[in-house]
């Protein structure tokens, strides 16, 4: 039987890994969860999704709109075998008791504490600390990028040592109110920002230190990368190590993608669902080595990159597949890699 899924929370994540969800073979979307009736709810309506209400004293909201409901969140829950909380920040940690009460595995986003659960999660990093888990963070997307860039470095050379300035983007496209208009703000300005700590929930003993930057831009997260490793490979060693990575596109030279915004426009010339680009974007020319230093820049979509991680994330909770398997048919049915 397939794993029924519930989806909690409708908004910029939840939306694309209920369409996830929809595409896997070993899946079923039971229902998605939205707090208020607004033109995200209609869009799950017309793709046939059953519709629950997040907040019950709002039901009349959904009929007075005209928008057919299924039933309440605590419903939808309970049908599930597991239920993937989108909410916004801390909404995630207010719910667990609900899914504690219909003894649901659920799964969290980057914005929650990482002491909300059991593991933090990353399919390339850490697959298997999360089979069988009552509550699992997804971690969020610089740091999945990080993780999913770090993995086979730590694997095939080593690392001694890496330092990560994340240029932020100050929202997503949606966010309008949301800044900062025309500055560029340390965020946070003391060191180290949040990341490099978060990475070590995935692992525990990497040598880590980030700092970030929030600009006025809404596409993408930029990362400046240096890593010290515990060998001296040459760059174009490292390059085909990466590029062997299904969920790294190394950037070609030649390729006029000078930036973020020509890489949205490549995402969407090659069809993809919301210009959606879920894989770590490296620069080839980008990769160098000086010594034993390692450096390069890679673009981030934070909409879209922690999307193939829930579905992962899914599995290894339920124990319906392992990594590998996982990853390549995640990737298969959604579309992973240019």
């Amino acid at each position: 039987m397939n794993v029924q899924v519930a989806v909690n929370g409708y908004g910029t994540i939840g939306k694309r890994v209920a369409d996830a969800v929809t595409l896997q073979p070993d899946m079923e979307l039971v229902g998605v969860a939205k707090t208020r009736p607004n033109h995200e709810a209609e869009l799950a309506e017309s793709k046939g999704y059953p519709l629950y209400a997040a907040i019950e004293d709002r039901i009349d909201l959904f009929e007075e709109a005209g928008i057919e409901l299924a039933g309440t969140v605590d419903e939808l829950v309970a049908a599930a075998d597991v239920v993937v909380d989108a909410c916004p920040s801390g909404i995630g940690a207010e719910n667990k008791s609900l899914y504690e009460d219909h003894d649901t595995p659920a799964l969290y986003q980057g914005g929650e504490d990482a002491d909300l659960v059991d593991t933090s999660f990353n399919a390339r990093g850490n697959f298997a600390d999360a089979v069988g888990a009552d509550h699992v963070r997804v971690v969020s997307c610089n740091t999945t990028g990080l993780s999913r860039l770090l993995a086979p470095l730590e694997a095939e050379y080593g690392v001694e040592k890496a330092r990560v300035t994340l240029i932020r983007r100050g929202g997503d496209p949606a966010q309008s109110g949301r800044g900062p208009i025309n500055d560029i703000l340390p965020n946070p300005v003391h060191l180290p920002s949040h990341h490099g700590p978060d990475v070590n929930t995935i692992f525990p003993d990497l040598d880590i230190d980030t700092l970030g930057l929030k600009v006025p831009a809404t596409l993408m997260h930029t990362h400046s990368v240096n890593v010290t490793l515990e060998s001296t490979p040459d760059a174009d060693a490292v390059a085909e190590l990466l590029e062997g990575e299904s969920r790294i596109f190394l950037i070609p030279e030649g390729s006029d993608i000078d930036g973020a915004g020509a890489l949205k426009e490549f995402a969407m010339d090659r069809g993809r669902p919301r210009g959606d680009i879920w894989e770590n974007c490296i620069w080839r020319e980008s990769v160098s080595m000086e010594g034993s230093d390692l450096y390069l820049f890679q673009a981030i979509h934070q909409e879209s990159d922690v999307v193939p991680e829930n579905v992962d994330a899914i599995r290894a909770v339920t124990g319906a597949a392992d990594a590998e398997e996982s990853i390549a048919r995640t990737n298969e049915t959604v579309g992973v890699g240019f």
